[in-house]
């Protein structure tokens, strides 16, 4: 099993910057990739950003590609969104998640590819 908490949301304006963190615990050796997805008021929760554990291979949804930047240290196992140029639309409840199994490139934009989430942060930009 792996735990996973997120960190870092709030309110701010539209331009503005900030970072998610995701601490995650619990059986993270075996952990393959890890990933960001959001879910809007009335919207289907969509996939944000990944980043595959070993080789730190990154992959972005359209909408944030340029504003939005994954990373990880994997030795505190945390893994970061840094949100640049935010959006009102961006508004919406992150979601951290994580998979222990190996991925297809195209397969990281599905939720159904990964086995662990944390319960989500609020993050809301106002116009």
């Amino acid at each position: 099993q792996v735990q996973l908490v997120e960190s870092g949301g709030g309110l701010v304006q539209a331009g503005s910057s900030l970072r998610l963190s995701c601490a995650a615990s619990g059986r993270t050796s075996s952990r393959y990739a890890m990933g960001w997805f959001r879910q809007a008021p009335g919207k289907e929760r969509e996939f944000v950003a990944a980043i595959r554990s070993s080789a730190g291979n990154t992959y972005y949804a359209d909408s944030v590609k340029g504003r939005f930047t994954i990373s990880s240290d994997n030795a505190q196992n945390t893994v970061y969104l840094q949100m640049n140029s935010l959006k009102p639309e961006d508004t919406a409840i992150y979601y951290c998640t994580a998979t222990n199994r190996g991925l297809h490139p195209g397969l990281y934009v599905l939720r159904t590819s990964y086995d662990y989430w944390g319960q989500g942060t609020q993050v809301t930009v106002s116009s």
